[in-house]
């Protein structure tokens, strides 16, 4: 990129006599250069500078815009052409403008464009033909799309690709199959989309035989796969297949491969293979993408490394809302209040504008330190200056920052005069405050508001039962569990993660299935007597079934992430930091119980639930009991 800028900076200094060299055939080739280094921009300056562009020069930046997706840039440059009146459009033209306004669904200015492409005798063009049938695919109109394809007077292997991504696209995977199916000739392209059409609909097991049955593959291949396992939860799937993917050597991966496996990272807190991706980036100079920029820092972020996740930003040339939102949100899971709010007004001092996820993060990051008034002001700010219409989710934010405060009655109040419909979560945080602070009225008045909008809520069944189990009506408690089971009523099992080696390690409750079970379950053992010795209770309040205080204590040193420590420890060299991701809320008992064996072992224990990070360390937690 620097020897381009210096060959067009000589170009504007002292150009050639356009006898020897064209300014338009110049500026093309300016222009397709600084795309292909990922600078759109870049080519909109060298274009401006043109006195009189030609329609050559206004093809290629149109099709440099509509190739990175800068699609509002299009239609405003087209409109441009359309007024001049020495220039008409040609196919080229509008092969871009179609593409653009079927990446901004824009349906008026699509119909339109097909309405010029008609009158100036396109429309027979296979390249036009083959961008209308995408087109309308994308604007949900399969019918229109088949009738195109059907009345093309010549196909290519593109139209037959577009139509089976269009259909898949569109979510009708049979029909995709069939035309899959009917194709003489199938090419990376066509293998792909089917890959992915399955794996959108759900279908990983043939989204994987067709993968397994292609004579061969390129990377977008391999990327429909590691993407469609990703999008489907099977994350350790998704970084399973992409080593497969470096180990055959044949393709080497690209930003959309790495997008994908971070995200998988991310889920599953699989640190070492995030740093690799991170190496592999900076081994080959890769450009930090906008994209790329954010999966990266997102992934150090969720997985306990905020400080890194801000070396990442800093790094990244371009930023965007999701950019800021990301180390915003990253900073309140782990604690950060103060540092969040700063980051926020230094993302309006750039001039970028907040969104709702922004102040999702803003206002969980005031719910995680306990600044209710602050929280109260940013809800308030939201809707009043930013004009952004609070959802469900920013209530349920609001509704549990009042409940942990114990403000009970401001929340169930808030929940009434909500301007959406209030879900099953956002009376789960109510909920959590009944919990919290003993109201059993108000939270059997709550749990019947759950149990009308999802019968089958598990969490209100065992807060009923443990609600009876703590007055010591036992029964009760076992009356509970046993109408979950007659409605069958299945809790979500707490589910744990641990990465060794590069390997992530999954562990459930009560787990043996691990190799090394039998020293996993001695060194829990070994680490409740000494926990006791340091003055560890265990809270067998939390077990509500009616069995003996021994058993409970059985029951409770079976958790997920005391699993997961524990072969954290016998796996990882003395002193090395052990991080735990859970798919639940820690339990005050495991939380307590992280607290001693840190002390103990002399290790930081860095454990991400459902909602925020907790820094165990010397007996301390960050969120500083309050979570």
């Amino acid at each position: 990129m620097g020897q381009l800028l210096q060959l067009h900076a000589l170009l504007v200094t002292d150009p050639p006599p356009a006898s020897i060299l064209d300014p338009n055939l110049a500026a093309v080739k300016l222009i397709s250069a600084c795309s292909a280094r990922a600078k759109p921009h870049h080519s909109v300056l060298v274009f401006s500078a043109l006195p009189t562009p030609n329609l050559f020069a206004w093809n290629a930046l149109l099709q440099v815009l509509a190739l990175h997706r800068l699609f509002s840039h299009v239609r405003h440059y087209f409109s441009l052409l359309l007024r001049s009146s020495t220039l008409i459009p040609d196919e080229f033209t509008f092969t871009s403008v179609i593409k653009a306004c079927a990446g901004l669904v824009a349906i008026s200015d699509g119909e339109q464009s097909h309405a010029l492409i008609t009158k100036r005798g396109f429309e027979s063009n296979l390249f036009v033909r083959n961008s209308l049938v995408d087109m309308y695919f994308k604007f949900g109109l399969p019918s229109l799309a088949r009738l195109l394809f059907d009345e093309m007077p010549d196909r290519d292997i593109v139209s037959w690709n577009t139509l089976v991504a269009g259909y898949c696209i569109c979510g009708d995977v049979c029909s995709a199959r069939g035309v899959f199916d009917q194709m003489v000739e199938k090419n990376f392209v066509s293998w792909s989309a089917m890959i992915a059409g399955y794996a959108r609909s759900g279908d990983l097991v043939v989204a994987r035989e067709l993968f397994d049955r292609m004579p061969e593959r390129n990377v977008v291949c391999w990327n429909a796969m590691i993407a469609g396992y990703s999008q489907n939860e099977k994350f350790s799937e998704a970084i399973e297949l992409f080593r497969q993917m470096l180990q055959s050597g044949s393709v080497v991966p690209n930003d959309v491969s790495l997008v994908s496996v971070l995200s998988a990272c991310s889920h599953l807190g699989a640190l070492d293979m995030g740093r690799w991706v991170d190496g592999f980036i900076k081994r080959r100079a890769m450009e930090l993408s906008l994209f790329l920029g954010n999966a990266l820092s997102d992934l150090y972020a969720k997985c306990g490394c905020i400080a890194d996740a801000r070396q990442v930003f800093d790094r990244m040339r371009e930023r965007d809302v999701i950019s800021w939102s990301i180390i915003i949100t990253g900073l309140a899971m782990h604690g950060h209040a103060d540092e969040s709010i700063s980051a926020f007004n230094e993302m309006l001092e750039h001039d970028v504008k907040p969104n709702d996820i922004t102040f999702m993060g803003i206002l969980s990051a005031c719910t995680h330190a306990g600044l209710v008034d602050t929280g109260l002001d940013y809800f308030h700010v939201m809707k009043d200056v930013f004009g952004i219409a609070p959802k469900v989710e920013h209530y349920g934010c609001v509704i549990d920052l009042l409940s942990r405060a114990g403000r009970l009655d401001e929340a169930e109040n808030l929940i009434c005069s909500m301007e959406v419909a209030p879900n099953v979560i956002v009376w789960g945080a109510l909920l959590g405050g009944c919990r919290i602070y003993k109201d059993i009225a108000r939270g059997q008045r709550v749990v019947r508001r759950i149990l009308e909008l999802d019968p089958d809520h598990s969490g209100s069944y065992v807060y009923l039962a443990n609600m009876h189990a703590s007055q010591g009506r036992l029964d009760d408690a076992a009356s509970c569990r046993l109408k979950m089971r007659d409605n069958r009523v299945m809790r979500t099992p707490g589910c744990s993660w641990i990465e060794v080696n590069n390997r992530v390690y999954e562990f459930f409750m009560g787990d043996k299935s691990h190799p090394q079970s039998d020293r996993i379950y001695a060194v829990i053992s070994e680490l409740g007597l000494k926990m006791k010795f340091e003055g560890y209770v265990p809270d067998t309040s939390l077990v509500s079934q009616n069995i003996d205080e021994e058993e409970k204590e059985g029951a409770l040193s079976m958790h997920s992430e005391k699993l997961a420590v524990a072969f954290g420890i016998i796996s990882t060299e003395e002193g090395a930091t052990i991080r735990v991701a859970k798919n639940l809320r820690v339990c005050n008992d495991c939380h307590d119980a992280m607290k001693f064996i840190s002390n103990i072992v002399n290790r930081e224990i860095i454990l991400r639930d459902r909602s925020r990070f907790h820094h165990f360390k010397e007996g301390k937690c960050s969120c500083k009991d309050y979570w």
